[in-house]
């Protein structure tokens, strides 16, 4: 808790079940992530905190991805991550840059919606990245366009 304000704060944890380090990697390339911290299972001074052959995954590490951490790792190592009910959701200033990452995301994924105009939003997009992490791409109406839309929403 921030000592400050004793309000709470909140970061995803994914967990990749052996294919964090690959993540990690490919959220660098994609998105620009910044590595702030890794540590390993070798790391952690209790005995035989992980199974065989996990002594060199991820037990934790922290990815900045613009202003936001999100946190990773391997988990126990089952080998497949299970990413369901939930989207990690991008807001991206420009369309360009919305369609680089998108691209990016979709390498190896499967595109949910493709990036089109909405009643929301000038540009948006759904994707499945190559983990089966989804993610929602959007970029914010302008101002005006926003208020327009709501008063068209309401009727007037």
């Amino acid at each position: 808790m921030n000592a400050t304000t004793n309000n709470p704060s909140m970061q995803p944890y994914l967990f990749f079940e052996g294919r964090c380090e690959e993540a990690i990697e490919f959220y660098r390339k994609a998105l620009g992530a910044e590595l702030l911290f890794l540590s390993r299972f070798k790391d952690d001074p209790r005995p035989n905190m992980c199974g065989p052959g996990s002594a060199d995954k991820v037990m934790h590490a922290t990815l900045q991805i613009g202003q936001n951490t999100l946190l990773v790792s391997d988990g126990c190592c089952l080998g497949q991550p299970g990413f369901k009910g939930f989207s990690l959701s991008l807001t991206v200033p420009e369309e360009r840059e919305a369609t680089r990452l998108f691209e990016a995301l979709s390498a190896g994924g499967k595109v949910q919606m493709p990036l089109a105009k909405t009643f929301f939003s000038p540009c948006f997009g759904m994707v499945e990245d190559r983990f089966g992490v989804s993610w929602m791409l959007h970029v914010p109406a302008p101002k005006e366009a926003s208020r327009t839309e709501a008063a068209c929403a309401c009727g007037h």
